[in-house]
């Protein structure tokens, strides 16, 4: 791994071709929500829910116990039909909808969802225009009193010994042996809750988990 810096290599490629490329495998990895977005949705309940960067759909499976329609949105076509598949395998495809998008341009309506996740996606955007934007977008499609769930990967992880925020790449092995480079953008947490706040959501907390940063948010 390698930091990005002025004049040096672009490390962020083009990420729909990557998770496109991975997305067979990737998905077989990610059966389960993680414990910290059960714990987000436990108590909570809206009309429309979303997901964004819902990558499998494993997260649109649990807004499907609180939601009456779940959308989820992904960049990566190819794991957008996982999700489609995950959905009609375990029955919740008559909630839940897909639907080929980018974070920071969210092909949802204004004030359309009363609750959301975005877990694991705004790390991936190459700039922080970028990733401000997408924590915009969300402000944007949340109706008022919505609340979400946004994560980034962090410095607190153990794998990482720096204090300040990075660009990297980590590899993504497939069967086989091929890898196959992913773009993240590596936050730290006061970076996190900075870029937050920049945004137009409303911070309610912020709890580092298992390396992750998670912050609970309204508008």
């Amino acid at each position: 791994m390698d930091s990005q810096s002025p004049g040096g290599p672009d490390l962020t490629g083009d990420p729909q071709s990557t998770y496109d490329r991975i997305a067979a495998h990737f998905s077989k990895t990610r059966e389960y929500a993680w414990p910290e977005v059960e714990s987000f949705l436990d108590g909570r309940a809206a009309p429309r829910a979303l997901d964004v960067g819902c990558g499998n759909g494993r997260h649109a499976e649990s807004l499907a116990d609180r939601a009456d329609a779940v959308i989820g949105v992904d960049l990566s076509r190819e794991l957008l039909r996982e999700a489609i598949a995950r959905a009609r395998e375990r029955g919740y495809d008559e909630t839940a909808s897909f639907v080929h998008g980018d974070a920071a341009a969210l092909p949802i309506a204004t004030d359309a969802v009363g609750l959301a996740v975005y877990v694991a996606t705004v790390h991936h955007l190459p700039t922080r225009e970028a990733r401000v934007r997408s924590l915009d977008e969300l402000a944007r499609v949340l109706a008022p009193g919505g609340t979400a769930l946004v994560s980034a990967w962090s410095t607190a992880h153990d794998r990482f010994d720096r204090e300040e925020g990075f660009d990297t790449t980590v590899d993504w092995t497939l069967p086989g042996g091929e890898t196959v480079p992913r773009y993240y953008h590596i936050y730290s947490p006061a970076e996190f809750e900075a870029d937050i706040a920049e945004s137009t959501l409303e911070l309610v907390d912020l709890e580092i988990s298992s390396g992750n940063c998670y912050a609970t948010v309204t508008v």
